[in-house]
């Protein structure tokens, strides 16, 4: 995404958990869950559960990759992973997580990042029987610094399916 997009457009690509580890976040004072306090952001608050809960339910991959190029995080999201990892992944380098061949397009991205040319790289492919869009977004701080990268994989094979219009709420059929 280029620099001069709408405020709102970036915003929402910085990734609450980036925003906290950047020191954007508080801690909100008298608000415990069963992982600690709250932690509060310009548009609200929330507890480390309720933030785990959130990214785990989002229909998509998401992975973060720190500014030094280590894979601090990765999602749990409902349903069978379209690309499987093990918590043995985290700490590793983002070149160890990727097939041999698509190694030097992650670090033409992570570079385009790094230097503020580029915000968001996109790929489209058929997998295993399915369709799988996967995007990569550079994830700054308000100063726009650069803290890492997102990565977002879905199946949007179903999405693509789409025909018509559903306005109405159909849970029987």
């Amino acid at each position: 995404m280029d620099p001069g997009a709408p405020r709102e457009r970036r915003d929402r690509l910085l990734l609450p958990c980036a925003a906290a580890g950047a020191g954007f976040a508080r801690r909100r004072a008298g608000e415990r869950s069963r992982r600690g306090a709250a932690i509060e952001f310009a548009t609200g608050h929330l507890t480390p559960a309720e933030i785990e809960g959130i990214l785990n339910t989002i229909p998509a991959e998401l992975s973060f990759v720190d500014r030094d190029g280590k894979v601090k995080f990765y999602s749990e999201p409902p349903g069978e992973r379209l690309f499987p990892r093990t918590k043995a992944v985290i700490g590793r380098t983002v070149q160890n997580c990727h097939p041999p061949k698509s190694v030097h397009m992650v670090e033409k991205i992570i570079d385009a990042f790094r230097k503020g040319e580029r915000d968001v790289a996109a790929f489209w492919i058929p997998f295993q029987g399915r369709f799988v869009h996967i995007r990569y977004f550079a994830v700054r701080d308000k100063e726009r610094n650069y803290l890492g990268v997102l990565e977002v994989a879905q199946d949007v094979t179903e999405i693509r399916a789409l025909e018509g219009e559903r306005r109405l709420l159909d849970w029987e059929g």
